[in-house]
């Protein structure tokens, strides 16, 4: 039982490290073509 827990955790974390692994490219990738990226999670140019 504690291994299905374990595995959903880890299955969470990495989902989520995910998450902020690609925000953080578009974020990079905004600024880099001239955009502000917004509070919301979207690129203004």
């Amino acid at each position: 039982m504690f291994g299905l827990v374990r595995l959903f955790l880890l299955l969470l974390a990495a989902f989520l490290g995910g998450i902020f692994y690609e925000r953080g490219q578009q974020q990079q990738k905004c600024e880099l073509d001239g955009g502000q990226w917004a509070r919301a999670g979207f690129c203004q140019h």
